[in-house]
């Protein structure tokens, strides 16, 4: 006879990683705004910023922004002295898609 699924504890374990995910996420967006010295902005204008760019709705000034932000990826990755630039970037471009809503208004 199978033992019953206990399910609970696996609606427990899914929020835990959940809520792990949303401070993971939460960590990246301060280590990013350090990164591009955003925190050196006053919270005021950097709220505004990112609000703006998450209303905007011209595809030329998204590209333009996305274009920055790769950019931005690949000399950070070079910077590291990574042996493997080339894939840190990429990991970084993938990574930034939970980022990318606050961070740099990139649409998904």
């Amino acid at each position: 006879m199978r033992k019953p699924r206990d399910f609970d504890a696996e609606l427990k374990a899914l929020s835990d990683k959940a809520k792990a995910l949303k401070d993971r996420r939460l960590v990246q967006l301060g280590e990013l705004a350090v990164a591009t010295g955003a925190d050196a902005l006053p919270v005021e204008v950097l709220a505004g910023a990112m609000l703006a760019a998450a209303q905007a709705t011209d595809a030329a000034t998204k590209e333009g922004w996305r274009k920055s932000g790769a950019a931005f990826f690949q000399r950070s990755a070079r910077g590291a002295g990574g042996g493997n630039a080339g894939n840190a970037g990429g990991d970084a471009a993938n990574n930034s898609g939970a980022k990318s809503a606050a961070a740099d208004a990139r649409p998904s």
